[in-house]
């Protein structure tokens, strides 16, 4: 294969180099049109029925309502507008939505409308970066792939931290390429301001797909070896900062005048970093969770301390697995098998970024890069792991897909360039098959027209090179439409599908998966009593978070710890929301239950103590474990001395 045909703009005899050539390039008249088409299809299917979920994952709009209260639960995350806890993730997540109930009040489409925005910014972002060394055709295929897949529209419109960090590591990768392309020190420290906002985000997973552009800019940038490493360790310092300036204030902040940091076990957010949302997440060693990965359910209950709940088998096959394979899986083969034809293409370039055919191997070894080490901790964490997580591959898959078909199909007058764009597409149609069959009665036909299709397709693409432009072209448009048809469907279904709960998955129920459109975790509470993502008992000490007040308007406020369980049966979102209820206790014994509990937060909320109650059964305020700092035994008092007990 030879990479001259290269779908890259070609250098023109009077520009001094290959970046001028691409900024002097005339862009196509039907790009602009087709590239805002996209970012409108991509917003319309994140926005749609988007109130229809609700508060969607209450752990965190119980956060967002109390921030849009007080700016000191606004700073914290605090789970609650009295500041006794905080949720278990560091806030920069919730700040968007915080801002947006600031200025537009509380609501479904107030907390939920900024994820969707997000993923629109990923799109635009994932197409900007393809586009400057493949063109636009190729970054079009990755945008509408990353759009379709079935976790990304799940992810995009619910609440959960995850929707920020996927659109902080596109612009960490899309920073480190244009970094690449001339040694530019500016765009580098951008890549490092966004991973440092991705660990305010979601702590140290963003500093996974850190080894693979580190070492890539170390080796393959085009100056010297002094220059390139003055320059990462500028992107590390700006990293520090922008990541560690929220850390210090609250490591400095005195503890009995801030709320306790949810899910760690010594009120430090080091530790939980370090700990509960570090590398108890890959060895499963998590005080206090719920549950612990590779292990059956009873294991998990039998082991004490981290048992209770299996996070599902461990290994290389996990991705493919019935529960997660429809989330992420459709197109990952096909990327796989599409990162390695790429790099077999541009391997002949120069080691430098200096060139055209260099820039596209650096583009497939960055993107390949966070694909792999990303696929890897995913498939061998044995802590905490949800299906939700994988929308993180999203975008490294949908770079991969578009970047590898444009390659390819430049070079398909090469057999073997042709027989691997054919095989990829009889696989990603035989895997699509399989995932269909997955759940037997969502929609039976499909699968066999996608393998079909998928098939004949396969078997005209090695003769698209003497076939004529129009042909060729047709064919090619049907063979992604083929691909890409099982995850429209998810996608449509889970759309068109309330989600609720602390654990989600897209598109429908299938064999030997958790369930459907809706979420788990029924009747588990958090630490701090805020229904939990993966949180389990409370440290001793902690105080407990109130519950939920009544919301503006008379509608009713994000279900953060409200008895019952708080979730409709199945995960999906109730179609009425109502009063909060207590499980077995009907009609107006519920609500003489709840009501205390509603008093307390209001009385909370407006920072007063709320009146006593006959009789109260009060929870005792315990000390903690020895060697442990227990909170301040003020503070325990304001907060637990009206909750009822938990007997």
């Amino acid at each position: 294969m030879t990479t001259a045909a290269l779908p890259l703009h070609p250098p023109s005899p009077a520009a001094p180099s290959h970046r001028a050539a691409r900024a002097h390039a005339a862009r196509p008249g039907w790009e602009r049109p087709a590239r805002l088409a996209l970012l409108l299809a991509t917003a319309v299917l994140l926005l749609w029925d988007l109130g229809a979920s609700g508060y969607a994952n209450s752990f965190y709009s119980a956060a967002v309502q109390a921030g849009g209260e007080s700016w000191k639960a606004f700073f914290f995350g605090s789970s609650d507008a009295g500041n006794s806890i905080t949720v278990d993730k560091p806030p920069a997540a919730l700040w968007p939505m915080m801002l947006s109930v600031r200025l537009f009040g509380l609501g479904a489409w107030q907390i939920l409308v900024p994820q969707a925005l997000m993923g629109v910014g990923t799109t635009a972002v994932l197409y900007a970066a393809v586009r400057r060394q493949f063109g636009p055709v190729a970054a079009l295929i990755s945008g509408a792939v990353f759009a379709l897949t079935p976790v990304a529209a799940l992810m995009f419109r619910f609440n959960n931290p995850d929707a920020l960090l996927t659109l902080l590591m596109t612009v960490t990768v899309y920073c480190v390429l244009r970094a690449l392309d001339g040694a530019h020190t500016k765009w580098l420290v951008w890549a490092g301001v966004a991973v440092g906002f991705a660990f305010l985000t979601k702590t140290l997973q963003a500093f996974v797909i850190l080894p693979p552009l580190a070492l890539l800019y170390a080796v393959c940038a085009p100056t010297g070896l002094r220059r390139r490493l003055g320059q990462l360790l500028l992107s590390t310092l700006a990293m520090v900062v922008a990541g560690g300036w929220w850390v210090a204030i609250v490591e400095l902040w005195p503890a009995s005048s801030r709320p306790y940091i949810g899910g760690s076990q010594t009120n430090s957010f080091l530790e939980l970093t370090l700990g509960y949302n570090g590398l108890g997440r890959i060895n499963g060693e998590e005080t206090g969770s719920v549950g612990g990965g590779g292990r059956t359910a009873a294991e998990g209950m039998a082991g004490g301390g981290g048992g209770g709940m299996n996070w599902g088998e461990t290994g290389i096959d996990r991705l493919f697995s019935s529960n997660i394979g429809g989330q992420i899986g459709w197109l990952l083969p096909a990327a796989l098998i599409l990162l390695v034809a790429g790099l077999v293409v541009t391997w002949r370039a120069r080691r430098a970024t200096d060139s055209l055919e260099g820039m596209a191997r650096a583009a497939f070894l960055a993107w390949g890069g966070a694909l792999l080490i990303t696929a890897v901790v995913f498939s061998f964490m044995q802590g905490i792991f949800h299906e939700y997580y994988t929308v993180a591959l999203a975008p490294y898959i949908a770079a991969l897909v578009g970047m590898g078909i444009a390659v390819l199909w430049e070079e398909r007058g090469s057999r073997a360039a042709s027989v691997t764009l054919s095989g990829t597409l009889a696989l990603t149609s035989y895997w699509a098959f399989v995932l269909l069959g997955r759940s037997a009665e969502y929609v039976p036909w499909l699968r066999w027209l996608v393998l079909a299709l998928g098939l004949g397709t396969a078997l005209l693409l090695p003769f698209t090179a003497r076939l004529g432009r129009r042909t060729a072209l047709g064919v090619a448009a049907v063979g992604l439409g083929v691909a890409l048809a099982g995850p429209l469907a998810y996608c449509l279904t889970t759309v068109n599908t309330p989600h609720a709960g602390s654990i989600v998955t897209a598109g429908p129920a299938v064999a030997g998966g958790r369930g459907g459109p809706g979420g788990m975790m029924r009747g588990f509470e958090m630490p701090g009593g805020a229904g939990m993502p993966g949180g389990g008992a409370a440290p001793q000490g902690m105080p407990r978070a109130p519950p939920p007040r009544a919301g503006p308007g008379g509608g009713q406020a994000p279900a953060a710890a409200r008895p019952g369980g708080g979730q409709a049966p199945g995960g999906q979102a109730p179609a009425a929301p109502g009063p909060p209820t207590t499980a077995g206790a009907p009609g107006r014994a519920a609500a003489r239950a709840v009501a205390p509990a509603e008093a307390a937060w209001a009385a909370c909320s407006a920072g007063r103590r709320p009146a006593p109650r006959p009789r109260p059964r009060c929870a005792p305020t315990r000390t903690g474990t020895p060697g442990r700092r227990p909170p301040s035994a003020r503070r325990t008092r304001r907060v637990t001395s009206w909750l009822p007990s938990s007997r």
